[in-house]
């Protein structure tokens, strides 16, 4: 019988009883695993939670895997067929809590690490393992202080994999390109160009524009709910000049992108942002541009296509996920993980079949993000 890695590793997971917050040394076996190769594994423990942040090579772009070991309780133990925490082999599946969220992929994660670095030991860039015990639980001391952690010391995420359950009905039929939704727009401000020296035969954008910008980045856009955080709005590029220190600029362009709740709409978001642009008399012109996959999406589906044979469909329905964290400090973030349908539920378990494809899709990402 042909090696199964992924296989072995998972029921090794399975096996560690690592009931929300706990991680039943769970997080010590991938480290234990990760740290041959190269990674330096850093434990961050808080309140109870155990969380791992491991990375290999400092260069850019940095692919980081996220994901958590913690499970839901599995409830009454006489209703399952086979031990919880016993990975079970029957039928062609493999049984047990975290079978499918997230084991599995946490599995994928780390065999697909190790046969890319076998190919690619010289490899260009970087890759991380984000892992965490409380995100079943409250998620409060879990990603998102490991996201504090890095964001503190100035580092950024290129691409992240998040290994939630999105498949459907066989694995790589759908992935997750968002939560929360997301609308970017490029705003011109148009003045008149002229010299520093008589600005009163000019109109200089950059001063236009100030007020508004800061009554933007002041606004309340809306609470959120019980399932998502508020409504944000950034400003990610902005520029005006033509590189002269003596010229006022005829034009700025502002890059901007709103990450929405559900509190909010594309419509609402806009008649506010334009009220706003309105109000302190801008000259001005706008365009909408919506949401852009990215290289990210492309990668993951291409990736989905080689080894399955199907191309995932993007969505954003269920429920949170830490990528919602993640994003604070990476701007592509993808779910893709394998069949969700026992997910919680009694006899949780995922296809066998599934293991050694899933950690080839993420194999095969490392490869043409990191090329």
């Amino acid at each position: 019988m042909a090696a199964q890695p992924t296989l072995a590793l998972a029921r090794e997971l399975i096996a560690r009883r690592s009931i929300t917050p706990e991680d039943a040394g769970c997080q010590a076996l991938l480290a234990a695993r990760l740290a041959p190769l190269g990674f330096r594994c850093e434990s961050l423990v808080v309140n109870g939670v155990t969380n791992l942040w491991a990375r290999r090579g400092e260069a850019r772009p940095l692919v980081c895997f996220a994901g958590h070991v913690d499970v839901v309780p599995p409830g009454p133990l006489d209703d399952w067929q086979s031990d919880p925490f016993f990975a079970t082999e029957r039928d062609g599946f493999l049984y047990g809590r975290g079978a499918a969220d997230m084991k599995s992929s946490i599995a994928a994660f780390v065999t697909a690490s190790e046969a890319y670095l076998a190919g690619h030991p010289s490899s260009s860039g970087s890759i991380a393992l984000l892992i965490t015990s409380d995100e079943e639980g409250p998620s409060v001391d879990g990603t998102v202080r490991v996201v504090e952690r890095l964001k503190a010391a100035g580092e950024r995420i290129d691409y992240c994999v998040v290994g939630e359950p999105s498949s459907v009905d066989a694995l790589g039929d759908m992935m997750k390109n968002g939560r929360r939704g997301t609308l970017s727009g490029t705003l011109t401000v148009r003045g008149v160009q002229g010299h520093v020296a008589y600005p009163h035969l000019a109109r200089n954008p950059i001063h236009s524009i100030g007020p508004a910008l800061a009554e933007l980045a002041a606004a309340h856009w809306d609470d959120g709910n019980a399932d998502f955080p508020p409504t944000t709005w950034q400003c990610s590029n902005i520029h005006a000049g033509t590189g002269a220190g003596n010229v006022i600029p005829g034009t700025l362009e502002l890059l901007f992108n709103f990450r929405y709740s559900t509190a909010s709409t594309r419509e609402s978001l806009a008649t506010r942002f334009e009220s706003i642009l309105k109000r302190h008399a801008l000259d001005y012109s706008l365009v909408w541009t919506g949401h852009k996959p990215g290289r990210l999406v492309d990668v993951a589906t291409a990736s989905v296509r080689e080894v399955t044979g199907r191309t995932p469909v993007l969505s954003t329905v269920g429920g949170t996920s830490d990528g919602r964290f993640i994003a604070d400090i990476c701007d592509e973030i993808v779910e893709l993980g394998p069949v969700n349908s026992t997910i919680h539920k009694l006899n949780e378990c995922v296809a066998i079949a599934d293991l050694e494809p899933l950690a080839l899709i993420y194999r095969r990402m490392l490869e043409k993000l990191l090329s």
